[in-house]
């Protein structure tokens, strides 16, 4: 498709982008399309020969390294001697003093909760909307969905009954292990009341209660017979749903129908590695999406079984608290935005010289500019924070970049300093050998780390190939530098103040057909102290979270801040 462009100051803008600044995005804000198109002309013509310089010291140190590995080629990698050359060539940075991060305003989603963190296509809207509902998740589908439960009617749309069954037990026995009741199995329960402020269990006409009290927050409909009970473990809700007359009741003694379960707490809506957006046209699709989730007003309809289906974001859920007041918890999973890196460019803008506009520079005015719209709503942060996951970066030198770019918006934006946050990705060799000074860069910004095998052991290859054949991807796996990396990511992170404040997360489960394997195997993401892991679908959110049932990261935490951080390269 060939894109038709207007001269817009110095610039050449696809029309339809233009047309989506003027006539969407900018609509209903204090800054005028004028002052976005000046302001954009001059940060990203003043920026681009940065951009550019940043990516010739990337090849240049590259060179550097591929010629020492044939220079010492057939030798036994020694150690020191390639450390020193690495900090000759400024590719290690010295270590500076320690520090604590000093971001503000993050929302209890990145401080205080530790939970599963999907990432989302943006240019879907349907799956968009779902993983931005995917804040709950009902356990008894995500159970009966997957492989965790197995029987003669997996993957058929026939139900099952004792597939069913073996669901509810499951459940019960999660409740058992989480929200105990004295001297009573969830199993044998007839009734669930609220009585003087605290919840009453019954066994027939006895009487039991939970053995911590204070797990008990509230509930909705009648006291005597509500149609939820609202639970709370380790800062996380779910809601036993009580409705005799549903299908999935009708073995329930205490007219169980379903567990609700809080889940996907955050949300990455994804314009990098999960998307192919390629020109102005993809880039409006993805941007109009994430201007309608700042906005609210996103819908996606659809077909369905022959029917029209119509895909909005949920509202707030209500409660009635211990005191009777009407309370409600967030209805939605809090969405963080990933742009691109500072590689890629995009034709739907080119500059005087006819060069293509450096991509991740488009995409932090254009993503920030759509959450104008939520801070004036704050329907997605309450605390007033833009939230920009910022991929690819190679060491501080481009970290710093990426707080020159979030500095420009905010001028340009008319925002106060450091309303974006920045997510640093610890994906490439050179961040995560010098990840403190990268954080250092951006440490009034920071609201998260990351881990990512696939992109970490795919950095390592392009860095070290002229060093040699590497392992196979499965003894990679188990190698000591990947765990190493993974440790000197938490232990970094503890180091500089994330506990408490910031996220520390890990990377995605990429298997979503095969849940019973994660629910084994992504507990050590939880163990080593991340308080976010990445999940790919609602089902894996709601099932992961349990984990966070299992293990209170916060103490873990804790436990984890007096080892001393280890050393990657």
């Amino acid at each position: 498709m060939r894109e038709e462009y207007i001269k817009i100051h110095n610039l050449s803008v696809a029309k339809e982008l233009a047309d989506f600044v003027k006539k969407e995005l900018l609509l209903d804000t204090n800054v005028s399309v004028d002052e976005f198109w000046k302001g954009f002309d001059k940060v990203v013509h003043d920026l681009a020969a940065k951009n550019k310089k940043l990516l010739e010291i990337r090849e240049t140190l590259q060179q550097e390294i591929d010629l020492w590995h044939k220079k010492n080629r057939g030798h036994e990698i020694d150690y020191n001697k390639y450390k020193n050359f690495l900090e000759e060539i400024g590719y290690l940075k010295k270590e500076g003093e320690d520090f604590k991060i000093s971001t503000k305003n993050l929302d209890e989603e990145i401080s205080n909760i530790a939970g599963p963190q999907l990432v989302v296509p943006i240019m879907n809207s349907r799956y968009s909307l779902n993983a931005a509902n995917a804040r709950w998740v009902s356990l008894y589908d995500s159970l009966y969905g997957s492989n965790i439960i197995e029987s003669e009617e997996s993957g058929s749309e026939k139900y099952d009954p004792l597939r069913g069954q073996e669901v509810i037990k499951y459940t019960r026995n999660f409740l058992n292990k989480y929200f105990p009741i004295n001297d009573l199995d969830w199993k044998d329960i007839t009734g669930l009341a609220v009585n003087n402020k605290k919840l009453s269990i019954y066994k027939e006409n006895k009487e039991y209660n939970l053995s911590d009290l204070e797990k008990f927050i509230g509930h909705r409909g009648d006291a005597a017979k509500p149609n939820a009970i609202i639970l709370k473990n380790n800062n996380l809700h779910l809601e036993i749903i009580i409705n005799p007359r549903a299908f999935s009741a009708a073995r329930d003694a205490a007219g169980i129908s379903d567990i609700i379960i809080e889940s996907a707490v955050s949300t990455i809506c994804d314009h990098e590695d999960s998307v192919a957006a390629v020109d102005a046209e993809d880039k409006v699709t993805c941007y109009r999406n994430w201007l309608g989730l700042m906005k609210g007003n996103l819908k996606s309809i659809f077909e369905k079984n022959g029917k029209e289906l119509e895909r909005k974001l949920n509202p707030d859920r209500s409660y009635i608290s211990l005191n009777g007041e009407k309370l409600k918890l967030h209805g939605r999973s809090l969405l963080l935005v990933r742009n691109v890196g500072h590689l890629m460019t995009n034709p739907a803008i080119t500059l005087n010289d006819g060069s293509e506009v450096p991509e991740g520079i488009m995409d932090a005015f254009i993503t920030s500019a759509a959450c104008i719209h939520d801070l004036k709503r704050k329907g997605n942060s309450r605390e007033g924070s833009i939230y920009i996951v910022k991929p690819k970066m190679h060491g501080p030198e481009e970290t710093e970049f990426t707080n020159l770019i979030f500095t420009k918006v905010e001028e340009v934006l008319k925002l106060e300093k450091n309303t974006i946050k920045c997510g640093i990705m610890d994906e490439e060799r050179r961040t995560s050998a010098n990840l403190k000074e990268c954080i250092r860069t951006l440490k009034d910004r920071v609201f998260f780390i990351n881990t990512g095998f696939l992109d970490r052991t795919g950095d390592e290859m392009h860095t070290s190939m002229e060093a040699g054949p590497m392992i196979k991807k499965g003894d990679m796996k188990e190698s000591k530098w990947i765990k190493t990396y993974e440790d000197n990511n938490v232990d970094i992170g503890l180091k500089c103040g994330f506990s408490g404040v910031a996220q520390i997360g890990k990377g995605m489960w990429a298997m979503p057909d095969k849940m019973n394997e994660m629910m084994e195997q992504k507990i050590g993401h939880v163990n080593a102290g991340a308080n976010c892991a990445w999940v790919p679908s609602p089902t894996a959110a709601a099932l992961h979270v349990m984990h966070y049932h299992e293990v209170n990261v916060f103490e873990k935490q804790k436990s984890n801040i007096k080892k001393r951080a280890v050393k990657v390269i």
